[in-house]
Formats: structure tokens, sequence, C-alpha cells
């Protein structure tokens, strides 16, 4: 399997250096991964790298806990897209999901999917799947579903754990028939763990150890 295209290759820990983003640039360029996944303060940096390859730059929002303001993360985003972002990845609000409050999060969702939409760009949403049931695993993938947004993803990589091939399987029956797709990131480290996810239903993997996934290290 070709995993190459299918990866977001990451870097989002704090202490990230502009060498080691540099690094991660030069790997997916190299590589012809999808895209360069960074924190926002590096999105104008990576985007200028990036013009004339087939490599796009990605972003995260409202990260990693997704209990910013709804405003926050609608200008976070706005921001983002004016230093040149194509894909962002908002984190739902987490909380609110768990107290049952399904509009609220819908709503917050909307806001994002509109900002990005008017401009073009692909939005993910990520629904931590390490802190839902199985139950609200569905029901959030369809809420990001009915939002509109282009990819419901498992998770952050900063929670109790990473993606497993069950949500993703979860998730991919929760947005059959819609135009939403499913992301799995998270402790993926390995081209069979890589599969596992696809076989199950992804269609896009975040990876930080993407140069061993596809076996070049």
């Amino acid at each position: 399997m070709e995993l190459n295209k299918y990866i977001d290759h990451t870097l989002l820990s704090p202490e990230a250096t502009e060498e080691q983003v540099d690094t991660v640039i030069k790997q997916a360029i190299d590589n012809h991964f999808h895209t360069v996944m960074i924190n926002p303060y590096w999105v104008a940096k990576t985007h200028q790298a990036l013009e004339g390859t087939d490599v796009v730059t990605a972003t995260v929002i409202g990260f990693p806990l997704g209990a910013t303001t709804t405003a926050a993360k609608v200008f976070e985003t706005e921001q983002a897209i004016k230093d040149g972002v194509d894909e962002v990845d908002m984190v739902m609000n987490i909380g609110e999901m768990k107290g049952g409050h399904f509009d609220k999060v819908e709503d917050d969702i909307k806001a994002i999917v509109k900002v990005g939409h008017d401009n073009g760009k692909i939005v993910k949403v990520i629904i931590e799947t390490a802190l839902l049931t199985d139950d609200e695993i569905t029901k959030a993938s369809k809420i990001v579903a009915d939002a509109g947004a282009d990819f419901v993803k498992t998770s952050t990589g900063f929670s109790t754990r990473g993606a497993a091939v069950h949500d993703v399987e979860l998730m991919s029956a929760a947005v059959a028939g819609t135009n939403t797709q499913v992301k799995a990131s998270g402790g993926i480290h390995t081209p069979e763990e890589a599969e596992a996810m696809v076989k199950a239903g992804a269609t896009r993997l975040g990876v930080s150890h993407s140069m061993q996934v596809i076996g070049k290290e």
C-alpha cells in the first residue's frame, strides 16, 4: 500500500524548533506526503517553503483541548488562512459533547467550517475518541458530518491514547453516505498500524513517525 499520500506529516510538540520544522518540511517534500501539519506559529514559514511542491500546509485550531471560545477558534482560523494554510484541524468542544449539548458542539464546528469553506480550505474536526464512549464517537461523527466538515479525526495525540481501529470503524460507519471522510491520528508508528487504519476506513493519517511508517527509518 502506498501510504505517503495518506500522511499528514505532523510536528506539534510545543518544544519544536525551527530546525525541526525545516526537517519535517524537507521530509514531506522528498517523500510526497499529503501535508505538513504544524502549530499555527509555523504556518507562514511552512507555506512559503512548500510553494511549488505537491505538499500542502495544515495547522491545528483550538488545540489540544477544544475548550477555547468559538470566537477564538474563528480568529485562529482566519489568521492561519492569512498566513497561507490549506487545511485546518479544529478540536471540537469535548466538554459540551460529554455534557450532551450537541447544538453547541455543532454550532462551534459550523463556525469554523464556514470560515474554512468560504476561503476554499479543508476543515477537519478532532473529536478525541479516547475521551468518548462508543455511542459518543458515533454521535460526534454524525454531528461533524451534519456541520459540513470535510473530515472527522480521531485524536490530538495529546490525550490518554491515540487512534484505535475500532474508533475508525465506528466513525466510518457513522459518516457513510456523507461527504465527510475519516482521519486517524495519534499512535501510528508502523506500516502495519497505518494500513489497519486505512482498511478500517481512514482516508487520511496523522503521523509524527512518518519516516518509520513508510520504511525509511
